[in-house]
């Protein structure tokens, strides 16, 4: 298991197990590793000869007021989990080696990234999509493997990547979680210890939704509203918002009907955690 700073050597690595007509897997992450991405490796190793985990994180992603310089870092236990879940190769370069001076090219995107995340923070999605693109370039992975925890993050790379003529299969992997059913986040580490027990609120509230549906609940503001008054139950919780939405273009659907994406992101005190899943 390798660890590399430069595009170039990245690509001479590539280069060589092409030639040894080894299939290729990459999985982009920030970093600080947990289980959830050591599933995405673990997947990528067992569909591909060698598979590549970039560890960076990505400054264009992050708006003036958010989490960049706090965001955690521990370059030595990431290369303990790689090597775990048997990925072969760590690209963790610097930001001036991604984003030279006079950096100006972006990808940006439209339809997919109007509402949730994208609303909020909109500036996340064309740093999200810039920095994967340039990764397939790099790489030219055969195939690329995402959480759908970041769900409208997946399903916006799957819509740039058909749009753009990336020749990389999007494969996704489901969300992993903590015992007590708290999604797996590097940013769950910001937690303190009563914060971490509210932020079971969001599974919990996911689950009554879920199960309305699984009842016969048809209506998309019903199940809004049954996952909402659940989360209101947790002083600690305040509510970012709660969609109900097409997977696949991530607009408002007024009736849930097959791949379905019922979505939250709610604040526990300064922390912003996202959860969802699809029906």
């Amino acid at each position: 298991m390798q660890v590399v700073k430069t595009v170039n050597e990245v690509r001479e690595i590539v280069k060589e197990w092409r030639k040894q007509g080894f299939s290729v897997g990459l999985v982009p992450t920030m970093g600080y590793l947990h289980e959830g991405h050591q599933s995405l490796i673990r997947k990528s190793a067992s569909q591909n000869d060698r598979t590549v985990v970039s560890v960076f994180v990505n400054p264009i992603q992050f708006g003036p007021t958010e989490d960049l310089e706090t965001y955690p870092r521990d370059l030595e236990r990431d290369k303990k989990k790689v090597e775990e879940a048997g990925g072969n190769l760590i690209f963790n370069p610097e930001p001036s080696e991604m984003y030279p001076e006079h950096f100006t090219s972006f990808i940006d995107t439209t339809e997919t990234t109007e509402l949730l995340c994208g609303a909020r923070r909109p500036i996340h999605f064309r740093g999200v999509c810039t920095v994967v693109g340039k990764l397939f370039n790099i790489v030219m992975p055969d195939s690329a493997y995402f959480g759908q925890k970041d769900a409208q993050q997946l399903a916006t790379i799957k819509r740039f990547a058909r749009d753009l003529n990336f020749n990389v299969k999007i494969v996704p992997c489901p969300i992993i979680r903590e015992d007590d059913g708290l999604a797996k986040s590097s940013r769950n580490t910001y937690l303190s210890p009563v914060e971490r027990k509210a932020a079971l609120i969001l599974s919990q509230s996911l689950a009554k939704g879920k199960a309305a549906i699984e009842n016969g609940e048809k209506n998309a503001n019903k199940i809004i509203n049954i996952i909402k008054e659940n989360l209101e139950t947790e002083p600690l919780a305040r509510v970012d918002y709660v969609e109900v939405v097409d997977f696949d273009n991530i607009q408002r659907v007024d009736t849930i009907t097959g791949n379905t994406l019922v979505a939250i992101a709610v604040y526990i005190g300064k922390t912003r955690l996202i959860d969802n899943f699809i029906v």
